[in-house]
This record gives C-alpha cells, structure tokens and sequence, in this order.
C-alpha cells in the first residue's frame, strides 16, 4: 500500500518525495543546514520548488556548501562567476543578497551563538504543528522573524519566504493531518523530532 502524503509531494518526483518525506518538517539545528535552506527558499521566490531542487547541487557547490563564513567574503568576481553559472538561479539580486545575508547570519551566530539558538527562541524551542489542514502563506510568527531578519539587514526573506523556511526546517510541522508523517500524539511528535 502507497504512503498518503501531502498533496504538494508529486508521487511522480522522486526528488519530491524524497525531501517531503527525509527533511520538509523535520526539526533541524545545524546551522550550515539552516544557512542553505534560508538562501534556497529565497532563490525559490517567484519560482517552483522543484526547480531549486533539481538545482540544488549545483547550488551546494556554486556556494561552497553554504558555508556562511565563505559566502560572506565573496568577491565581484565570484558574484560574476555565479551569474554565468548555468546551474543555479543567475538572479543578480538574489545573488547579492545571498552575499549579504551571509554577513547577518554570521553576526547573529555571534550574537546568540548559534543561529539555530536564534531561530528556536522564537518558539522556547517547540516545534509549532498545525492540527488542520489550512493552507498558510504566513502567520505572525513569519511576520515577526521577517521582520527581525529584515532590521539586521538581510534581503529576500520576506514574511511568505520566512514561513516557508520555517516550514523546511521544521519549526513549522505543517504536514497535512493525513500525511504519514504528521505526529499523531507528542511522543510521535518527539520521535519525529530526533
């Protein structure tokens, strides 16, 4: 019997099915990790998801495997190098900001001394899920960090950006109430969340 799942995860993309099903809601705390879903979800605004996936490892070495400390001090010949790279998304502005907003995701590691510590502050460190199946371009938890994010400087992370991260990187479990990896009970939720 095939798994249920939400309906955005494309039975026919295998690439789909398998970040829906090994990452999309899944707690995550490694900061490179989070570094790299923050600078994709950016790239995606305007476009579908299943082109940044199928682009993502282009991605990963376009951008030295999102290590913020190298993206930060990109050079004009790298940014120039980057938009002739037909791999990844050659949007000059998203580009750039990916640049900048490595530069902030580096003070906020300093600052809080992780940016997985600033993240889930947000939340004391809960995951939020969402017992129905609405479906949510924003909520005031994305307007709040959107509009943090924005203040220290970086680009492209609008609040339907943000909330999308928050999706990604689990903060937000927003699986569908059918889906086979949506917690039915918070020991489920706990296990899910290893």
């Amino acid at each position: 019997m095939e798994l249920k799942r939400c309906r955005w995860a494309d039975p026919d993309s295998e690439l789909y099915i398998a970040y829906h099903d090994q990452e999309w809601g899944r707690p995550e705390h490694d900061d490179r990790k989070l570094f790299e879903m923050l600078i994709l979800e950016g790239f995606q605004a305007g476009l579908s998801w299943i082109t940044i996936l199928k682009k993502r490892e282009a991605f990963r070495q376009a951008f030295d495997g999102f290590d913020p400390a190298l993206v930060a001090e990109y050079s004009p010949e790298k940014l120039e190098a980057l938009m002739s790279n037909p791999g990844i998304v050659r949007n000059r502005r998203k580009i750039e900001a990916s640049v900048q907003n490595a530069k902030v995701f580096l003070a906020i590691q300093k600052e809080f001394g992780s940016f997985d510590r600033y993240l889930w502050d947000f939340t004391q460190g809960q995951v939020i899920l969402n017992t129905d199946d609405v479906v949510r371009a924003s909520t005031e938890l994305s307007d709040r960090i959107s509009k943090d994010l924005k203040r220290r400087g970086m680009k492209f992370v609008g609040t339907v950006i943000i909330y999308s991260f928050l999706q990604a990187v689990g903060v937000v479990n927003d699986h569908e109430t059918d889906c086979w990896c949506y917690p039915r009970s918070n020991e489920a939720l706990a296990r899910f969340c290893l």
